[in-house]
């Protein structure tokens, strides 16, 4: 049994965090996490892909946990830095390529990653948000259009200072809230992260209250590894994400789908709020993308699939790498 283990690796412009699992001569998976996560995200993954003879790794990507997290201009979190890491990550551990796996706003830099460096992705198998087509015109400008004068949480992110104050003023508080409102269980309840007017609406406003007692999948040892990263990093890096939409798709809107050539998957948890966001995914993808080998959805489960139906998405994972050459 391989124990997963911890080290600081220097990818060139800065230094990651990574957790790792599986034996030395392993074929190489990469984990990419999301908001507002970490490896730790990814534990129940690390375990199953070492188990089965891979070399898992899974980074805090950079302005997260303990790699780097550079301050002062939201650049520094364009996906020509985050790929730029990716790249970084395989060439120091000796790899020309790996297949990478990425959720929520991981699988967006996965997607560039296949984008802007296809010659280092083997494959890709991707979590909770789908390839789609850039669109005509930036990403800001038509949620500007769309949500007017309504509250958006990628509108609210925009300006520097305002969320991170407000997150960085509780994170524990804001990470039980916003982990339940988006896991099955809150989206059972309740639809949460609704529309509400965007004068005056702070994010935690359009939350769920989180239960005394936590989903099974989430205990409170489990929000205490997120709040005390997030307490130590703060928000200014995650958010900053955010605030790149626009410059991504300035970089690669002119990268044709045929350039994602390797094999594709998506998996996806029937109760998350981003399937909203993207209608008809599965079928965008199978027109969109030459080597889309499917859409996985598990019944029940919502944004943070991988933790919340660990045996599921392993199951589908391992599938997916196994009818690989």
């Amino acid at each position: 049994m391989h124990e997963i283990t911890h080290e600081q690796v220097d990818v060139g412009e800065i230094e990651l965090h990574v957790a790792s699992c599986g034996p030395a001569g392993g074929y190489p998976v990469l984990l990419c996490h999301g908001f507002p996560e970490l490896w730790y995200s990814w534990r129940h993954q690390l375990e199953a892909l070492g188990a089965a003879g891979f070399r898992a790794f899974a980074p805090d990507l950079r302005g997260y946990g303990d790699s780097s997290c550079p301050a002062g201009d939201v650049a520094h979190y364009g996906s020509d830095r985050i790929t730029g890491d990716l790249c970084g990550l395989l060439d120091h551990y000796g790899y020309d390529q790996g297949v990478f796996v990425g959720h929520d706003w991981g699988a967006l830099a996965v997607w560039e990653m296949g984008k802007l460096h296809p010659g280092r992705v083997a494959a890709i198998y991707n979590m909770s948000v789908p390839f789609s087509p850039p669109p005509a015109s930036p990403p800001i400008e038509r949620l500007e259009a769309i949500f007017a004068d309504k509250f958006f949480y990628i509108l609210y992110f925009q300006p520097v200072g305002r969320a991170e104050a407000e997150l960085e003023a509780d994170p524990r508080t804001f990470l039980r809230r916003f982990f339940y409102s988006a896991g099955g269980e809150g989206r059972r309840e309740g639809p949460g992260m609704g529309l509400a007017p965007r004068a005056g609406t702070r994010l935690q406003d359009t939350l769920l209250e989180a239960p005394a007692r936590l989903p099974a999948w989430l205990g409170e040892d489990d929000v205490d590894v997120y709040a005390a990263a997030f307490t130590k990093s703060g928000f200014f890096g995650p958010l900053s994400y955010y605030r790149n939409l626009d410059a991504n798709w300035r970089r690669s809107r002119d990268v044709p789908s045929s350039m994602l050539s390797m094999p594709t998957g998506f998996l996806t948890g029937s109760l998350d709020p981003v399937k909203g966001m993207f209608r008809n995914a599965a079928e965008a993808m199978a027109t969109e993308l030459p080597e889309f080998r499917g859409t996985t959805e598990v019944e029940g489960a919502g944004h943070w699939v991988q933790q919340e139906r660990p045996a599921e998405v392993n199951a589908a994972l391992l599938g997916f790498l196994s009818s690989l050459d």
